[in-house]
């Protein structure tokens, strides 16, 4: 039984500083990409690596390839790393990788700033990419596997908040050094990358491994020891340690140890690897990669006035959706209520813009109708959709398959955002189809399909420890029987205001043995 200490937020302040160090990784990325999509709309950048181009909004453009490139070879880059994540966490630990993705990031920024050749730029941003894999990867592992269930959601907010405030500050760096008329415009903002990993390769030091990688890898009484620096101090961690081991050897026993085809060899663990990859690439089906990634160009080319002081209130309202998002996280669930109606929302705006465009494009009134359904368009996907497509997805995978599946969601996630930028500028750019905001078109029946999915087979897991998740899915329950299940063992701590039904011990045991498989 947890103690009245262990239900405050002060009693977790170890965990929340560990954590507060971990979401650095969520701001470097969002650092890094909000800078180089503004890059691609400045002068002295585009004197380097693009061309004059006088009948276009801007003056000067980059070719339709360079483009592609420059944002796409960064989540290609992401794609490999995080894809190949769970091999890597055999022999590694959670904050080693955090260390070499530091490492990454900084010998990726070095070739940036060298060089005024496009080959050196790929490289640099594929390289930066690998180390941005690992920094949204094991980040999320770590508060995954770090956080007591009943912080988790809040942690894992926080995180998605970090993410867009990251984009804010790049945005707003770009917005000061955009009017420099040479090279310093795009080298102050990639000189400002390194900050951020030079402090978190220190702090690192200062906070414990992940307790259940080190359980995982056999390492039980120094996992314990990282249980008991994140805890508070009348906390049962030798129960909760005991609990950790007792699942993965379930696990084990039902499995052959932890590879990569063992994520596909039985139905329980196939279904949960299916649901894991389809609920992280919800973040791409919204459509959301193109306006993050070419926001101020897109902006730019649309002629909307200021396009990078634009830029700059599409990434505020983004953050204070997730502010008010941490507000309700803990009274509704995420299924329905949230993701289902962020997407259903994010494809109606995007059809709005997309027809008013259509009919009046260029003008002073659609500039404004554009800007404004972009900025509630952003407010509905940070609020409703950014935050618990990662959740869902770190949630759902298994104790002993959890670095292979979430990085294989987290390498699908990541493709399919490279797939995004990749192909965004043929439709965009005014070298090729020139569509600008008309390729809304294309992601309102992506949204809709997405949303029927989360309708249909994403099951709701807000508030379960990890253990009570494992035992559902042993269960075979379909996605709707989640959220009121009551399970038999390993009860979550501190979940009292999960409504759940009164069912008897004997009532759930029959639950678990009839249930039919369902997806």
């Amino acid at each position: 039984m947890a103690s009245k200490t262990d239900e405050s937020w002060k009693a977790h302040w170890k965990c929340f500083l560990a954590c507060g160090i971990i979401v650095l990784s969520p701001f470097q990325y969002g650092v890094d990409f909000g800078l180089i999509g503004g890059l691609q709309a400045m002068k002295g950048f585009l004197m380097i690596f693009g061309h004059e181009a006088p009948q276009t909004a801007l003056g000067w453009n980059l070719g339709t390839v360079r483009q592609q490139l420059i944002s796409s070879l960064m989540t290609l880059g992401a794609f490999i790393s995080s894809g190949t994540a769970g091999i890597a966490a055999t022999y590694v630990s959670r904050r080693q990788c955090l260390w070499l993705a530091c490492l990454g990031c900084c010998v990726a920024n070095v070739m940036m700033m060298a060089t005024e050749n496009i080959g050196a730029l790929y490289a640099g941003r594929f390289i930066i990419g690998l180390a941005n894999g690992y920094f949204m990867t094991f980040s999320q592992l770590y508060i995954q596997e770090s956080s007591p269930a009943k912080y988790r959601g809040l942690f894992l907010t926080i995180f998605q908040f970090f993410t867009s405030f990251g984009t804010l500050i790049g945005t707003i760096i770009d917005w000061a050094t955009a009017p420099r008329p040479d090279r310093s415009a795009y080298l102050i903002p990639l000189g400002l990358i390194y900050v951020v990993p030079a402090i978190m390769a220190v702090a690192l030091f200062f906070i414990p491994e992940s307790p259940r990688w080190l359980i995982l890898t056999g390492r039980q009484e120094e996992g314990i020891k990282a249980l008991r620096w994140l805890r508070p101090v009348d906390s049962d961690v030798e129960g909760e340690a005991a609990e950790i081991k007792a699942a993965i050897d379930r696990e084990i026993e039902l499995g052959s140890g932890a590879s990569v085809l063992d994520m596909f060899k039985n139905p329980v663990d196939r279904r949960r690897t299916i649901l894991a990859v389809c609920a992280v690439t919800l973040q791409a089906a919204s459509g959301s990669m193109f306006i993050i990634a070419y926001k101020a160009y897109f902006l730019g080319m649309s002629k909307v006035p200021n396009p990078f002081g634009m830029s700059n209130i599409l990434s505020a309202m983004g953050i204070l959706a997730i502010i008010f998002n941490s507000l309700i996280v803990v009274r509704y669930g995420r299924r329905r209520v949230i993701i289902m109606t962020g997407l259903a929302l994010c494809g109606i705006f995007q059809l709005i813009i997309a027809v008013v465009y259509e009919k009046n494009p260029g003008t002073k009134a659609t500039g404004q109708v554009l800007v404004g359904f972009t900025c509630i368009y952003m407010m509905s996907y940070n609020g409703m959709i950014a935050t618990y497509a990662w959740l869902a997805g770190g949630e759902i995978p298994s104790q002993r398959l959890r670095s292979y599946t979430f990085g294989l969601a987290a390498a699908c996630g990541f493709f399919f955002a490279w797939l995004t930028t990749f192909t965004a500028p043929y439709f965009i750019n005014p070298e090729s189809l020139n569509w600008g905001p008309r390729y809304g078109f294309i992601w309102f029946p992506s949204c809709i399909v997405a949303a029927l999915w989360v309708f249909f087979f994403l099951p709701e897991t807000k508030g379960r420890t990890l253990e009570e998740i494992d035992e559902m899915f042993e269960a075979r329950l379909s996605a709707r029987k989640f959220r009121n299940y009551v399970c038999v063992v390993a009860p979550g701590k501190g979940e009292k205001d999960e409504a759940r039904p009164a069912s008897s011990e004997k009532e759930a045991m029959s639950e678990v043995q009839h249930t039919e498989v369902k997806v």
